[in-house]
């Protein structure tokens, strides 16, 4: 069973202790701060603990007793206004010490703790690059979205509004409970007489909120997922008349947030109020007993007074804990979720002896490679292919066959089931994952492009390149007239994934990215795929360019772009079923030799049909 107003703490605490002991190196960071803000957090709760006494001292020497000069040690003999104006100055300095040192703790701690969660949301950020396609597959963008923006934020915000006050709470609750049993124990045990019932109480509710928080933070991350789906494909959506479709099924998860948003609520205020109420009886018990022992005069007014306040102080603590364990769970379900990323382990990382690699010369081997997304059903199986320096390679076949394939695997997107990548002569897992694919570039059939400059666009390949090499690149490419004619120029900034140019702007500018590159090796994965023939004479004009004096692997379903290359690999099912150049696989009158005069007749007959009669 639960427990208390901390039942619901004692249910998140070992998640909460997980968390914490996973983020303390960030924390270790920051002790110097942390120790100075706590330093003030218990300076703090040692002057809330002297409040009480001006008003004893007010009450006990100057009201009950007939007016006369009080002696007080050290300061000698005082008059009763001096005693009175001396009881509201030090009214004034213990709540204005109270007031900085709570200030100087809150702020410190706030700062800490942006500190911390900000270090957090960018590691965060960084691991989820680092993991693998496998993972990224099959994970939902607009939910881990929500891990790095709204789960980090819902943990920073926690910690700062209620993690770090309920620590501060808790002192004062200590310190209080223990000068009450100084004062008086018979009162201190009455003024606990209640708590049982707070006990059960809270224990009732605990489960319920804390369950109801983690559906809260896994359905904002559905929705989250479903807004940054539909906004990354509304011309889709639009397209097709698919808006009522999505905002009918947002609506549904929206209205289902609605209900447990108002369920937590509900929870949390009953809680809350119990508190309120289970308080006031402990409160009336105090007084009933606390007036009999003044009637018989073995207690002063001012102490029974000094005892209330403090009840009400040490009880405050108590209300923030119904408050807060609702946040802290909230917290606990973020938490969890941020964890369960980053616990992730990426399936290609580095291997601990991985070493930068050398500059390439480019001979690729792919020995005896099995591969499958699917490790029970390989999808490539003993394929077998090598190329020389220098060498441009087509790879062609039907759909599916497992050309993209290869390409993933050079870049070590995913590591092979069995059989080995090299390059050089040496395993690609030998080398880093960034000295690798520095030395590899890409030319897409659909490039992304990002909301920044042409300029800034194409020196991503290259940072520090300078504007004319930009330019080169641009030029290479067959870019630079088209965007010379733009307004700004090479500072228009296009719109995100590059929507404001054309397919075959985007394609070249794609081009100029890898030609900036100057890589040994060259990666193109159907770069004229969806191009009318005006954007594809221009790209594979830059193709040309880009590819001379480099290794270059072309993977393309256009066999008169392949017919340009010195090998030819015609992947089925797997396997390289048939290799050699284009002349020798025309003779040989195979797969190749059949699919390219169907699609030589093909051409011929489009050509045909839109040619202008004389």
């Amino acid at each position: 069973m639960g427990s208390g107003p901390t039942g619901q703490l004692r249910q998140a605490l070992p998640s909460l202790l997980r968390i914490t002991r996973r983020f303390w190196p960030y924390i270790r960071k920051e002790r110097g701060l942390a120790g100075g803000a706590l330093g003030a957090m218990l300076l703090g709760v040692f002057i809330r603990l002297l409040e009480p006494w001006p008003l004893k001292v007010l009450v006990d020497s100057v009201l009950i007793r007939p007016p006369q000069p009080v002696t007080v040690p050290g300061f000698g003999t005082l008059s009763t206004s001096a005693v009175i104006a001396a009881v509201a100055v030090s009214v004034v300095i213990i709540v204005g010490l109270r007031a900085l040192t709570a200030y100087a703790s809150t702020v410190g701690f706030a700062v800490v703790a942006n500190r911390v969660l900000t270090a957090i949301r960018t590691d965060l950020y960084a691991h989820l690059q680092r993991l693998s396609l496998s993972f990224h597959s099959t994970a939902r963008s607009g939910e881990l979205t929500s891990r790095v923006i709204g789960d980090v934020g819902m943990l920073r915000d926690v910690v700062v509004t209620a993690a770090l006050p309920m620590l501060g709470s808790v002192l004062i609750l200590v310190g209080m409970i223990a000068v009450l049993f100084v004062m008086r124990w018979e009162l201190a045990l009455l003024a606990l007489v209640p708590l049982p019932i707070l006990l059960i109480r809270s224990s009732q509710l605990s489960n319920r909120i804390r369950e109801v928080s983690r559906k809260q933070r896994k359905r904002e991350g559905a929705m989250a997922s479903t807004v940054t789906e539909t906004m990354s494909a509304i011309k889709v959506v639009q397209a097709l008349s698919l808006e009522a479709a999505f905002l009918r099924a947002f609506g549904q998860q929206n209205s289902k947030n609605l209900k447990e948003s108002a369920k937590s609520a509900r929870l949390s205020a009953g809680l809350e109020r119990s508190v309120d109420v289970l308080i006031a009886v402990s409160t009336a018990l105090v007084m009933w007993f606390g007036a009999r022992l003044v009637l018989r005069q073995e207690l002063s007014p001012g102490d029974l007074l000094v005892f209330l306040t403090y009840l009400k102080n040490a009880f405050k603590p108590v209300q923030d804990f119904a408050k807060y364990t609702g946040r802290l769970a909230k917290a606990s379900a973020a938490g969890e979720r941020i964890l369960e990323v980053l616990d992730r382990v990426p399936d290609v990382r580095d291997l601990p002896d991985a070493v930068p690699a050398p500059v390439f010369r480019g001979h690729v081997r792919f020995e005896n490679v099995h591969f499958g997304y699917d490790r029970k059903r390989p999808f490539l199986r003993g394929l077998h292919l090598e190329i020389q320096p220098g060498q441009q390679v087509a790879v062609v076949g039907m759909s599916g066959a497992g050309k993209s394939t290869i390409l993933a695997l050079l870049l070590r997107l995913y590591d092979p089931t069995s059989g080995r990548v090299t390059i050089d002569g040496h395993d690609l897992p030998e080398y880093t994952l960034e000295s690798l694919r520095s030395q590899i570039s890409v030319v897409l059939q659909e490039n992304l492009l990002f909301a920044a400059s042409l300029h800034d666009n194409i020196a991503y390949a290259r940072p520090d390149a300078t504007r004319q090499e930009v330019r080169e690149a641009a030029q290479l490419a067959n870019a630079d007239e088209f965007i010379m004619a733009l307004p700004d120029g090479y500072d228009t900034v296009v719109g995100e994934r590059g929507q404001t140019l054309s397919g075959g702007q985007r394609q070249r500018i794609a081009v100029a990215r890898a030609a900036l590159r100057r890589t040994p090796l060259l990666i193109l994965d159907e770069p004229t795929n969806g191009l009318d023939r005006e954007n594809e004479q221009l790209v594979m004009q830059a193709l040309s360019e880009l590819t001379r004096g480099r290794t270059s692997i072309f993977v393309t379903h256009n066999l008169q772009h392949a017919s340009q290359a010195d090998l030819i690999v015609y992947l089925e099912e797997g396997r390289v079923l048939e290799r050699g150049s284009h002349s020798e696989l025309l003779a040989l009158g195979g797969r190749y030799a059949a699919l390219y005069r169907s699609q030589s007749e093909a051409i011929a007959w489009e050509d045909e049909s839109h040619a202008v009669p004389r």
